[in-house]
């Protein structure tokens, strides 16, 4: 179970991006801390190596060189395991990191941890969204239930515009 619920505050532009420390995929570790200083986009997604989200991250993956010249990290995050989270970095050769919340507590204090529905049965579950973060560690832009195509070309458009 996760920690959230109506008083969980979802960050919006302006506010201090939640801190975080997690493990990654390809052994290694992000961090809010670890990021001060660059601008980061932080998009969490429901679960590695379904349909959207794999192309989520493929498209992320394939804009890689146009965020690395704007000089923003990338950085996706769920609450699958780790080996999950490595076979699907392996599989689809992303080279920024998959960070792992296993717990979900990362994810509620995003704001993205949502009832959501389908076929008429209600479950939580991870709302697919995506934050710009600045390099003084603030939000400047948040994205809620994100329809992957385009995602990755908004978000550069908003960072080059920012």
């Amino acid at each position: 179970m996760t920690p959230a619920g109506p008083e969980a505050h979802a960050p919006e532009a302006g506010d201090p991006a939640p801190p975080f420390d997690l493990p990654a995929s390809f052994d290694r570790r992000v961090s809010l801390h670890g990021l001060r200083g660059t601008p980061f986009v932080l998009y969490l997604y429901p679960k590695a190596d379904t349909s959207g989200c794999t192309r989520e991250a493929c498209d992320f993956q394939e804009a890689l060189p146009a965020f690395g010249g704007s000089g923003l990290a990338v950085v996706g995050l769920s609450r699958d395991p780790m080996p999950a989270i490595e076979a699907f970095a392996t599989r689809f050769a992303l080279a920024f990191p998959l960070a792992s919340d296993a717990d979900g507590a990362v994810v509620a204090a995003y704001g993205s941890w949502v009832e959501k529905s389908m076929y008429g049965r209600r479950y939580m579950g991870i709302d697919r969204s995506t934050f710009l973060v600045g390099a003084d560690g603030r939000i400047v832009r948040a994205w809620r239930r994100v329809k992957v195509p385009g995602h990755a070309a908004e978000v550069l458009r908003a960072a080059a515009s920012a």
